[in-house]
């Protein structure tokens, strides 16, 4: 359960949806960047569960994904 703290930093972010995201919504996630960290959050549950993720790690997670060694 998110604080009003962790509330109020995560309304501050800017939020963007893949270019991969259709215009019907579906099953699409939003992306969110500051200088240390990643958030990942469901775009249909915007107050929902925030996934946080230290950016090195995002970036390997995306390469390998990518098929990137």
């Amino acid at each position: 359960m998110r604080n009003e703290h962790e509330a109020a930093r995560t309304c501050e972010l800017s939020w963007f949806k893949s270019s991969y995201s259709g215009p019907e919504g579906g099953n699409c996630v939003e992306v969110a960047h500051t200088p240390a960290t990643v958030h990942v959050r469901d775009s249909k549950a915007q107050c929902g569960a925030i996934l946080s993720v230290p950016s090195g790690q995002w970036t390997a997670f995306v390469r390998h994904v990518a098929g990137e060694q």
